[in-house]
């Protein structure tokens, strides 16, 4: 294969984030106004770098984190093996102190190398990289673009950056994820490369805000300065 590079982002914050419920594929939520500040902060700092294509899941957040780069003309095109894990019944919701326990207890399940484990109803890590395959063999195969603009979803992004870099599943959490973060990876026609990891830099000039900085993919927040 041919040399690729890839910026891979997490999508802005949306009111979901911020309050605390569960997203996941089922929801469909808008960016925030927090959101849209990153968003376009993110295209400020990257707005000089040409982007042959940008990919974006299903999900309206994501083609919202982007969007300034589509206006401007870059084509975007959707691919669902993008898509956030689904979590199943426990989407939409705030989590008790008893679902907080179940999802670390799932967690550890998952380090332990048992990732068909899930939420009822939801999605298992292995049957999101299979789905991920997918896109991924798209998107490498795609050989007239060399450097793409990827934005996805936080438990996604862990388990698209085992599947590129050749990382056991099980230790996905070790891939640490902001909003609107930032991954850059080179391919040079053999293997990946981390050239960035989970970078804010583009927040720089941006007043202090609430960015979510999850312990696990579910809500939690912590002050970006």
């Amino acid at each position: 294969m041919v040399a690729k590079e890839l910026y891979i982002i997490r999508h802005g914050e949306t009111e979901f984030n911020k309050r605390g419920f569960v997203q996941g594929s089922g929801i469909d939520s808008n960016l925030n106004d927090t959101g849209r500040r990153q968003a376009q902060a993110f295209f400020e700092h990257y707005r000089h770098v040409h982007f042959d294509k940008i990919y974006v899941s299903a999900l309206r957040r994501t083609w919202q984190s982007v969007e300034p780069f589509f206006l401007r003309g870059v084509p975007m095109q959707v691919l669902h093996g993008l898509n956030e894990i689904s979590w199943g019944y426990k989407e939409g919701k705030v989590l008790s102190p008893e679902d907080d326990e179940q999802y670390f207890d799932m967690l550890k399940s998952w380090r332990e190398g048992n990732l068909d484990v899930k939420v009822p109803g939801g999605e298992s890590p292995l049957e999101v990289a299979a789905r991920q395959k997918v896109a991924i063999d798209y998107i490498m195969s795609q050989t007239h673009e060399y450097r793409v603009l990827i934005c996805m979803h936080g438990r996604a992004l862990r388990i698209m950056l085992c599947q590129l870099l050749g990382t056991p599943l099980s230790q996905m959490d070790d891939y640490l994820h902001t909003n609107l973060c930032l991954y850059i990876l080179h391919y040079d026609g053999a293997q990946f490369t981390i050239q960035l990891a989970n970078n804010t830099d583009h927040f720089i000039h941006l007043p202090p805000m609430i960015v979510s900085d999850k312990p696990h993919d579910f809500h939690a927040h912590r002050i970006i300065p």
